[in-house]
């Protein structure tokens, strides 16, 4: 995750991270990708059911119903587990977490076991009641997704209406009082509606955006085709940048971030060394603490069935049930060869990623992608943009620290 509105625009320093001595346990949300500690962010896939049919679904969810799916009683274990060890959030997703009956009971008991509680959904099933519940029992964030305007986003979600509804749900969360923000997958046909996204985010007033790269996983694997090319890619981010400039100067600042290519990272330092070069100083010390890529350490995924993955996308290769042993001691399992591998997996990777005078930054990049192309987990990215010149780029010698 790189915070483009954070390291570009300079609405964050590295002062403000060691205010809080970069502990997760301490660090505000939006501060959280600079912990030092690392503790895992927990995506937690409630359900496999979803009202939708998006076709880049990485859960291969339907809209029926799934009889593995771990109870009420069971997710309160998951929690109490979590608190304990000290994961500052849990991020309800899915399918589409809605279609649960207790997650609201599920995401009070987070918050009030000390964690943050928020949901990445699809928007539709946000009713006004809904929304003032979420509302009440202390939601910190709802994140919609939306994959472009109406025709796009409801061809990509497979359900006529999707957009409307979508709609509909920010409005009915910003009524009650909840952080909204907005969730988009960039791949071919829908990267031209970046900046309608943008000119949503200022009509609308929403604060914020993530915009994911493609990742090869569940009916994603099928999009492999569907991806930006390298300089499309690099076209891409800089518009984001551009447009997330835009509305700081215009004093609308946004919440802008980038998801799923750590490439992001080093590609917008390089970018800022040469039209800020005092900037840049900071930028280069926050995305070393960044750290890049945290699959398996900063970030964990538990699944409807109860299965632990390294993230959300890892979903053929599980480290165990929290059914049968807690979270806490799957993740600190070392002795399970790719859990001890991902914990240091800058040790492993091969080709360009071993050589790049960025991994420390970028941490490797997505796994997942270099094994569904090459059939190798430690074989380079197929989505890093950046050129052998840059890569061969020494920050120690860009930039004198």
């Amino acid at each position: 995750m790189i915070g483009i509105s954070k390291l570009y625009c300079g609405t964050v320093e590295p002062s403000d991270a060691l205010r809080y001595g970069r502990d997760s346990s301490q660090l505000p949300s939006h501060l959280l990708q600079f912990s030092k500690d690392k503790r895992p962010v927990i995506v937690w896939n409630v359900t496999r059911r979803c009202n939708l049919k998006c076709v880049h679904c990485y859960a291969h969810a339907k809209n029926t119903s799934f009889d593995n799916e771990m109870t009420t009683e069971q997710g309160k274990q998951l929690i109490d587990d979590l608190a304990d060890f000290g994961s500052p959030v849990m991020l309800f997703s899915g399918g589409e977490p809605l279609v649960r009956k207790d997650l609201p009971q599920l995401a009070a008991y987070a918050v009030e076991k000390g964690m943050r509680a928020v949901i990445s959904t699809n928007g539709t099933l946000i009713t006004p009641e809904m929304a003032r519940n979420l509302k009440e029992i202390g939601l910190s964030y709802v994140g919609i997704s939306l994959d472009g305007m109406e025709e796009i986003n409801d061809r990509f979600r497979g359900v006529s209406g999707a957009f409307k509804s979508a709609l509909q749900g920010i409005k009915n969360s910003q009524t009650a009082g909840i952080k909204v923000g907005l969730r988009f997958t960039i791949n071919k046909f829908n990267v031209n509606e970046i900046p309608k996204i943008f000119q949503l985010l200022e009509d609308m007033d929403i604060p914020r955006v993530c915009f994911y790269h493609l990742v090869y996983a569940g009916r994603g694997s099928q999009m492999v085709e569907e991806d930006l090319t390298h300089e499309g890619t690099r076209a891409a981010v800089d518009l984001i940048i551009d447009e997330t400039k835009r509305l700081f100067d215009k004093g609308k600042p946004k919440e802008v971030l980038t998801v799923d290519n750590h490439a992001d990272g080093p590609y917008t330092y390089l970018r800022l060394l040469k039209e800020n070069p005092e900037r840049a100083k900071d930028v280069l010390e926050l995305l070393k603490w960044n750290e890049g890529n945290n699959s398996g350490r900063g970030i964990g995924c538990v699944s409807w069935d109860g299965e632990v993955y390294a993230d959300q996308f890892w979903r053929h290769h599980s480290f165990g049930n929290v059914k049968d042993r807690p979270f806490s001691q799957i993740w600190t399992d070392t002795s399970e060869t790719l859990m001890g591998k991902l914990k240091e997996k800058k040790k492993y990777v091969k080709g360009r990623c071993a050589t790049c005078n960025w991994l420390d930054v970028c941490g490797g990049n997505f796994r997942v992608r270099a094994e569904a192309v090459s059939g190798d987990i430690w074989a380079p990215d197929p989505a890093c943009y950046l050129t052998d010149e840059e890569i061969a780029l020494a920050y120690s010698s860009v930039h004198c620290e």
